[in-house]
């Protein structure tokens, strides 16, 4: 069986997170979320920015270009809605052919689709998981979509090691990504990581294979 593109996987990852959403009370939009600096409204307003952002750079438009189109509120009068609109719109761009090998241009430089997708992937299964906190529903994540994250752990696991000196395990791997990705949505703010596991555990797994 062919694996699913990073394409497939923010797809599917988004069409979970849209069954939470989707499940939100009127009185639940206000409540706080794991992601402490948003409310449950403020997250999803998140997901739809990342996912119209999606519609736009996969066509190869530049941040300059989008411009401020997409700043502020996002969600209207219905953000239910407006964030299944959004799955749409990001769905369209992420699944045509060639646009895993499309070059993004992204803030901090520009990245093949593919590369580019993965990050849509993490980030929108991570807050769909804040979401259901927050709202009372089952966290329990689809096991495809959790196994799909390894890869991106176990790269950033070798990226400790190799880019600073620091050897980790996949668990610490897995939550310096999100730190990145958490550090580039917050403003002056601190975030500790803390490392949990020790690489000389995964030295027969494959994961240093230098």
């Amino acid at each position: 069986m062919t694996p699913p593109t990073p394409g497939e996987l923010y797809v599917k990852a988004m069409v979970a997170t849209r069954e939470y959403v989707d499940a939100i009370r009127d009185d639940q939009w206000q409540l706080p979320t794991p992601c402490t600096e948003w409310n449950v409204r403020q997250v999803t307003n998140h997901l739809i920015g990342e996912n119209l952002w999606a519609r736009e750079l996969f066509q190869g438009k530049t941040i300059a270009e989008v411009g401020s189109a997409l700043d502020g509120d996002l969600t209207g009068n219905d953000p239910a809605a407006a964030f299944r609109e959004s799955v749409t719109a990001a769905s369209d761009a992420v699944t045509p052919p060639g646009a895993m090998e499309a070059v993004c241009h992204l803030s901090f430089g520009d990245h093949s689709g593919a590369d580019y997708a993965n990050q849509l992937f993490m980030d929108a299964l991570i807050h769909g998981w804040d979401i259901a906190t927050a709202t009372g529903q089952d966290t329990r994540l689809q096991r495809d979509l959790v196994q799909a994250c390894m890869p991106v752990a176990e790269e950033m696991t070798r990226r400790l090691a190799k880019e600073e000196g620091i050897f980790a395990g996949i668990s610490s791997g897995g939550a310096m990504h999100v730190t990145l990705r958490v550090a580039k949505e917050l403003k002056n703010s601190v975030i500790v990581t803390i490392v949990c596991d020790r690489g000389d555990r995964y030295l027969t797994t494959g994961v240093f294979p230098d």
